[in-house]
Protein backbone atom coordinates (compact mmCIF):
# COMPACT_ATOMS: atom_id res chain seq x y z
CA UNK A 1 0.00 0.00 0.00
CA UNK A 2 2.83 2.31 0.76
CA UNK A 3 4.80 2.05 -2.66
CA UNK A 4 1.17 2.59 -4.37
CA UNK A 5 0.96 5.79 -2.43
CA UNK A 6 4.10 7.28 -3.31
CA UNK A 7 4.03 5.82 -6.73
CA UNK A 8 0.76 8.07 -6.85
CA UNK A 9 2.39 11.05 -5.11
CA UNK A 10 5.52 10.80 -7.85
CA UNK A 11 3.37 10.73 -10.92
CA UNK A 12 1.63 13.96 -9.08
CA UNK A 13 4.43 15.85 -8.72
CA UNK A 14 5.54 14.42 -12.58
CA UNK A 15 2.18 15.98 -13.83
CA UNK A 16 1.99 19.41 -11.92
CA UNK A 17 5.96 19.76 -13.01
CA UNK A 18 4.91 18.86 -16.96
CA UNK A 19 2.23 21.37 -17.02
CA UNK A 20 4.52 23.83 -15.25
CA UNK A 21 7.01 23.46 -18.21
CA UNK A 22 4.10 23.62 -20.77
CA UNK A 23 3.36 26.87 -19.20
CA UNK A 24 6.71 28.46 -19.11
CA UNK A 25 7.62 27.40 -22.63
CA UNK A 26 4.58 28.74 -23.57
CA UNK A 27 4.89 32.57 -22.49
CA UNK A 28 7.18 34.27 -24.15
CA UNK A 29 10.31 36.03 -22.62
CA UNK A 30 9.81 39.57 -22.17
CA UNK A 31 12.58 40.26 -20.59
CA UNK A 32 16.03 41.51 -22.49
CA UNK A 33 19.87 41.23 -21.91
CA UNK A 34 21.77 44.49 -22.25
CA UNK A 35 24.32 44.37 -24.34
CA UNK A 36 27.75 44.07 -23.13
CA UNK A 37 30.24 47.11 -22.41
CA UNK A 38 32.16 47.45 -26.02
CA UNK A 39 36.24 49.06 -26.26
CA UNK A 40 34.23 52.06 -27.24
CA UNK A 41 32.69 52.09 -23.66
CA UNK A 42 35.70 51.82 -21.91
CA UNK A 43 39.16 53.30 -22.28
CA UNK A 44 41.71 53.85 -20.33
CA UNK A 45 41.74 50.38 -18.38
CA UNK A 46 43.94 50.49 -15.94
CA UNK A 47 44.25 48.49 -12.42
CA UNK A 48 45.63 50.31 -9.15
CA UNK A 49 46.30 48.26 -6.28
CA UNK A 50 46.98 49.58 -2.86
CA UNK A 51 49.48 46.88 -1.21
CA UNK A 52 48.94 45.00 1.45
CA UNK A 53 49.22 46.84 5.35
CA UNK A 54 48.18 45.94 8.55
CA UNK A 55 45.67 48.26 9.77
CA UNK A 56 43.27 48.30 12.87
CA UNK A 57 40.31 45.87 12.60
CA UNK A 58 37.14 47.49 10.60
CA UNK A 59 39.05 49.93 9.28
CA UNK A 60 38.56 51.34 6.10
CA UNK A 61 41.41 50.98 3.28
CA UNK A 62 40.64 53.30 -0.15
CA UNK A 63 42.30 53.30 -3.07
CA UNK A 64 41.49 55.73 -5.68
CA UNK A 65 41.65 56.30 -9.64
CA UNK A 66 43.63 58.40 -11.19
CA UNK A 67 41.92 61.94 -11.97
CA UNK A 68 39.47 61.79 -14.72
CA UNK A 69 38.97 57.88 -14.66
CA UNK A 70 36.03 56.33 -12.84
CA UNK A 71 36.00 53.29 -10.75
CA UNK A 72 34.16 50.03 -13.14
CA UNK A 73 35.39 47.22 -10.84
CA UNK A 74 37.60 46.22 -7.78
CA UNK A 75 37.78 44.15 -4.81
CA UNK A 76 40.13 43.51 -1.44
CA UNK A 77 41.38 40.74 0.19
CA UNK A 78 42.02 40.37 4.48
CA UNK A 79 45.46 38.63 5.11
CA UNK A 80 46.30 37.02 8.27
CA UNK A 81 45.75 34.04 10.57
CA UNK A 82 41.38 34.08 10.80
CA UNK A 83 41.79 36.94 8.36
CA UNK A 84 37.82 38.16 7.42
CA UNK A 85 37.10 40.27 4.61
CA UNK A 86 34.33 42.41 6.37
CA UNK A 87 33.90 44.85 3.38
CA UNK A 88 34.77 45.49 -0.74
CA UNK A 89 32.37 48.19 -2.60
CA UNK A 90 33.18 51.45 -4.36
CA UNK A 91 33.90 54.95 -3.01
CA UNK A 92 30.31 57.09 -2.54
CA UNK A 93 31.96 59.17 -6.11
CA UNK A 94 32.17 56.27 -8.02
CA UNK A 95 36.09 57.01 -8.39
CA UNK A 96 37.89 54.35 -5.76
CA UNK A 97 37.00 51.07 -3.96
CA UNK A 98 37.20 50.62 -0.11
CA UNK A 99 38.08 47.45 2.00
CA UNK A 100 37.71 46.41 5.86
CA UNK A 101 38.45 43.73 7.30
CA UNK A 102 39.07 42.07 10.93
CA UNK A 103 41.26 39.34 12.57
CA UNK A 104 40.03 37.11 15.34
CA UNK A 105 42.55 36.99 18.39
CA UNK A 106 44.43 39.86 16.94
CA UNK A 107 44.08 43.97 17.04
CA UNK A 108 45.22 44.53 13.40
CA UNK A 109 44.74 42.81 9.99
CA UNK A 110 46.52 42.90 6.71
CA UNK A 111 44.60 44.42 3.94
CA UNK A 112 44.96 45.22 -0.01
CA UNK A 113 42.42 46.72 -1.91
CA UNK A 114 42.16 46.81 -5.82
CA UNK A 115 40.44 49.04 -8.22
CA UNK A 116 39.66 48.72 -11.94
CA UNK A 117 39.78 52.33 -13.70
CA UNK A 118 38.85 53.28 -16.83
CA UNK A 119 37.62 56.68 -18.86
CA UNK A 120 33.47 56.26 -19.17
CA UNK A 121 31.75 57.75 -21.84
Amino acid sequence: MRSKRLTTIALAALVGCASLTTVAAATPATASVPAAPTAADFTGYQVVKLPNANVPNFQRRTVRCPSGKRAIGGGAEAQGNDAILVGSFPTDDGAGWIGLGRQNNYNDVGISVYVICANVS
